[in-house]
């Protein structure tokens, strides 16, 4: 089972005076964790079986290893479930504190001054081949500080046969033409909805960004979160004009993001904005679907979507290690090396070489040019937190008829 990426992980304290015991599993002192040829690495599982994960990362080391003679990668792995945990436990000592972590929030940890800059453990030619919308959302005041490991964007999935039996000749490009060929998709009856809108507590803020960006909006300026605009406003009533003309699933304000996907794979949903993973699902579930994918329609018809990266980052600690960890991640970004792990977990690379490599896969060919028009949540901003969370509880509501500007009023103040 391969775990979505969701963007920010929910609130890894900080707190250095937290009396927390130190993990007894995975490297610790015990381990030569401390020899500066000893780099210890914590990764979350994003897919089991034995050709998972671990065994991508335990192919990864044993090939780094033989060609790096002397140094020496420890792997500890744990779930999403229980990895915020580990990680607040591992770093109340730095005997404990990992070289190398995979997550996807690192700000906390940069602001604090705990990382090493990306500068310092990748050579040139790996930062300047990451595409540099990630590169940028990677940074803290102008300094990349983590690397990407792979992308999550959206775009617009649809049914190339409902396409075909409303008449709809090509996919929409804007607002306006979504709305069209989603209202001649509904009225083929028989339970067919036009457009797969999933504002439940699930996924709400990240369809909505969709449209807000698709408006020029944006959920912050600076250190201000910036909800009650006039483009995101716009993008609200965009959403709520697509459920008041009838073009939607039933009940979208109660709908999660799964149960779009599933509904468009068994055929009941004409247009939804989908994952990388849906192309396997689609694949695993379906095969004989008649879909294609297009840049997620806007309002002026300029493409933009949503991304979200998980990243790898490298703890100072005592500043002794910096060879090692660079000798390994310049490996591992290798173009045939990190394009085989992409493929296999079935996200997007975020390095132009890996990008060539993966030409063909259907996940790149599908999703390779959003990269360049990803906008990306305000996770550095600590208010963002608040602000999502109010999201997901109230945008659903517009479909109960309540007003998009005071939808968003609302979610403006629980941001302060």
């Amino acid at each position: 089972m391969k775990r979505p990426l969701h963007g920010v992980l929910a609130g890894i304290a900080m707190a250095t005076g937290l009396a927390l015991a130190v993990s007894s599993c995975g490297f610790g002192s015990k381990d030569s964790a401390d020899s500066d040829s000893t780099i210890n690495f914590l990764a979350p599982v994003y897919s089991d079986g034995a050709t998972g994960t671990k065994a991508l990362w335990d192919g990864i080391i044993a090939d780094f290893e033989k060609a790096n003679p002397g140094v020496t990668v420890n792997l500890q792995m744990e779930s999403w479930n229980s990895i915020n945990d580990v990680v607040r436990t591992k770093l109340q000592s730095k005997s404990t504190t990992p070289d190398i972590l995979n997550i996807d929030a690192y700000s906390s940890f940069a602001g604090d001054g705990m990382l090493y800059g990306a500068s310092e453990v990748v050579s040139p030619n790996v930062l300047s081949d990451i595409q540099p919308g990630f590169a940028k959302n990677a940074s803290l005041n102008g300094e990349q500080f983590a690397l990407p490991l792979f992308a999550s964007t959206r775009t617009l999935f649809y049914n190339t046969d409902l396409f075909a039996k409303a008449g709809v000749a090509a996919p929409p490009k804007t607002w306006a033409e979504l709305t069209e060929a989603a209202k001649k998709i509904q009225a083929l009856g028989g339970g067919v909805s036009g457009y797969g809108l999933p504002l439940g507590s699930e996924e709400a803020q990240g369809e909505t960004s969709i449209w807000t960006f698709g408006a020029g909006g944006n959920w912050a300026e600076g250190d201000k979160v910036t909800v009650d605009t006039p483009q995101n406003l716009e993008g609200v009533r965009a959403m709520r004009e697509l459920i008041d003309a009838g073009a939607t699933q039933p009940n979208p304000g109660a709908t999660d993001r799964k149960d779009v996907i599933n509904a468009f794979i068994q055929g009941k949903i004409g247009m939804i904005e989908g994952l990388p993973p849906t192309i396997g699902q689609i694949a695993s579930k379906n095969a004989g679907l008649q879909y294609a994918t297009a840049p997620s329609p806007t309002k002026s018809g300029e493409p933009v979507t949503l991304g979200v990266a998980d990243h790898l980052m490298a703890f100072k600690k005592d500043g002794k290690k910096t060879e090692s960890i660079k000798k390994f991640l310049d490996f591992f970004y290798g173009a045939d090396t990190y394009s085989n792990f992409v493929q296999h977990e079935g996200f997007i690379p975020i390095t132009n070489s890996a990008a060539a490599k993966l030409a063909g896969d259907p996940v790149t060919k599908a999703f390779a040019a959003t990269l360049p028009v990803a906008k990306f949540y305000p996770s550095n901003n600590p208010k963002w937190a608040a602000a999502q969370g109010a999201i997901r509880q109230q945008m659903g509501t517009i479909a109960q008829g309540a007003d998009p500007a005071q939808v968003l009023q609302r979610i403006q103040e629980a941001a302060k």
